[in-house]
């Protein structure tokens, strides 16, 4: 790519699309915090136990698999929203379902009524996930990849200054309004979290204004072969089968069978007197009725995939077979452990007993029955929509998509790692909270900020893989400064300079990173892949970061940060191996394969 001068990459922020990207950046970070943290406070002061704020905290899953629903947002237009097109359709109904969601919130006592305002919670995680998946692929789409930095750091100067709002901001309204943690008072949090809803108007007008995205070619698709009512009848049977077998096995178990084949109990009485039984016989014939031959020919417009492009209800049981494989798989393998399994390649009980007092080796069983419906050979066709964006991948980088991955997957693995215990480290060198407030969280949102927009500014001019490059090798560098500061003491500029020079390098790292996924994404499936590869992103790192507390007990500060900093050494090996493939094949900014297929690309 050829260099650009510095006007014409000062030109970047000076688009509509920024603009666009700033608004609605702030209308992604508001809801975000208003289910977290600042949620957390609020059920905190009206007297909510911990473990119950813990267990609400699971809200967060929306946002971890939000890939899961993402093809959905790539191949099905809204009714009557679609008419404003494919992105701003689906951003409408997420920032509609957002705002009616925070009102609902604010109309909800947790001390009376906690169930209906965590329910609430949970549609506005999801609504919020879900705008946040059309806004990485509206960011995609509506321009080329030396300008997604840019966009990038816009998006991130607008999330970053509402979540400031809805966290410290919303506390400061609440008790404003009247509520502290010695005098909890509703309404207090009611007025809060009104003007917060009423705050996501900005987006959903910048989301009415700004323009639609041209659409990549379609697919070809053949002409549908079933109707609504077929298709509808479909989901139903589908939704059935979810339901009524494991409820079917449950009310087994919980019925007195055993009892009766073991002569204890006569049929009569099993029949007229047991009511799990009962409910067994019933969930049974809805299971028989739904995978009867009958049946089956009635999920035709859900289990075959003849067509390239898969209609809505294909991709809604693409989804829901995902999720059953997401918690079925670890559940399978909770409950074996659980289990007396052990016991009987012992010798120590038998096989008999295992089958009837060990309710942990059933669910084992019954966890095991969903994994394999969901990954036998009928199921895979039916999860063809989910699976999709991910063999584009892998066809079009093949086994470069591995050396990819790693790069992605390892990025941001120094910073993430030593931040879990960034707050801890301040307590403990003797910083108060006042400090630590204003210099981590006030003076580093701007540095963040400003090193987002020099990383875009950059980015424009020189293109992505030095500035990548750069980012990578900042943000392990920096982890030095900490080290630095451990035999400092509370040494305030020392502690200035330091989150000084993170959050710059962590802001400009990630303005680099997001231009270099986009870069990475076919348009075809920009939501998908997208969020497939943000994730990909935070897996390693948070899982490793989950080890910090350990690390630091066995190394020390010193020596945790110093590990922290060399973790970076293999991202740069591995950005440098990929930026020389790219100019051997004389691109210097993007992988070998088309990361945007051209229209004619897209037909072939």
């Amino acid at each position: 790519m050829p260099r650009k001068s510095w006007r014409e990459a000062l030109a970047a922020y000076a688009s509509p699309a920024t603009l666009a990207l700033l608004l609605l950046g702030f209308a992604a970070g508001l809801p975000y915090m208003l289910v977290f943290s600042t949620l957390s406070v609020w059920l905190r002061e009206a007297g909510v136990a911990r473990e119950t704020i813990g267990f609400a905290s699971l809200i967060g899953l929306a946002y971890a698999f939000k890939w899961v629903w993402a093809p959905m947002l790539d191949q099905w237009r809204l009714p009557l929203l679609g008419k404003l097109g494919r992105r701003r359709s689906w951003l409408v109904l997420s920032q509609c379902l957002i705002a009616i969601g925070l009102l609902g919130m604010a109309n909800y006592d947790p001390q009376t009524q906690l169930s209906s305002l965590i329910g609430l919670a949970v549609l506005v995680a999801f609504a919020s996930a879900t705008q946040d998946i059309a806004v990485d692929a509206y960011r995609l789409e509506i321009a080329e990849d030396n300008r997604q930095a840019a966009l990038a750091a816009a998006y991130m100067a607008g999330y970053r200054v509402a979540a400031l709002l809805a966290t410290a901001g919303a506390l400061y309204l609440a008790e404003g309004f009247g509520s502290t943690a010695k005098e909890y008072q509703f309404s207090a949090w009611t007025g809060t979290y009104l003007v917060f809803a009423l705050l996501m108007l900005p987006g959903l007008i910048t989301t009415l204004w700004m323009r639609e995205p041209t659409a990549p070619v379609p697919t070809r698709a053949a002409p549908p072969k079933h109707g609504f009512l077929l298709q509808s009848l479909a989901l139903l049977a589908v939704i059935t089968l979810v339901i009524s077998v494991p409820t079917m096995f449950i009310q087994f178990y919980q019925s007195d069978l055993m009892l009766m084949l073991r002569g204890d109990l006569t049929p009569h009485d099993l029949l007229y007197n047991d009511r799990a039984f009962l409910r067994a016989m019933l969930y049974t014939t809805l299971t028989c009725i739904s995978v009867s031959g009958l049946a089956w020919g009635g999920l035709a417009p859900v289990l075959k995939t003849a067509t390239e492009r898969y209609g809505f209800f294909h991709q809604l049981l693409s989804v829901l077979l995902l999720i059953i494989l997401l918690i079925s798989v670890p559940a399978m393998f909770a409950q074996f452990y659980d289990s007396d399994l052990h016991l009987v390649w012992q010798g120590q009980l038998s096989l008999q007993d295992l089958l009837y007092y060990d309710r942990a080796f059933l669910r084992a069983l019954l966890y095991s029955v969903l994994t394999a419906l969901s990954i036998s050979s009928l199921f895979w066709g039916g999860m063809a929509p989910v699976l999709t964006p991910v063999n584009d991948f892998i066809v079009r980088y093949r086994w470069q998509a591995l050396l990819l991955l790693a790069l992605i997957a390892t990025y941001r693995l120094s910073d993430t790692v030593m931040g879990v215990m960034a707050n801890v480290f301040y307590i403990d060198q003797g910083f108060t909270k006042e400090q630590i407030a204003s210099v981590s969280k006030l003076f580093g949102l701007v540095m963040t900020l400003l090193g987002a927009g020099v990383g875009g500014l950059l980015i424009v001019r020189f293109g992505i893989m030095p500035i990548l490059l750069i980012g990578a090798a900042s943000s392990a560098a920096t982890n030095l400064l900490f080290m630095l500061l451990v035999n400092m003491g509370p040494h305030l500029p020392m502690l200035t300079l330091t989150i000084s020079a993170d959050n710059f390098s962590a802001g400009l790292a990630t303005s680099a990173f997001v231009a270099y996924l986009s870069s990475l994404t076919n348009l075809k499936f920009s939501a998908t892949q997208y969020a497939l590869l943000s994730s990909i992103m935070l897996l390693l790192p948070r899982l490793i970061g989950g080890y910090s507390g350990v690390m630091v007990e066995k190394l020390g500060y010193a020596q945790f940060f110093l590990a922290t900093a060399v973790m970076g050494i293999p991202t740069l090996i591995l950005i440098v191996i990929q930026w020389r493939r790219d100019k051997r094949q004389g691109n210097g900014d993007t992988p070998t394969a088309a990361a945007h297929p051209t229209a004619d690309a897209l037909k072939s």
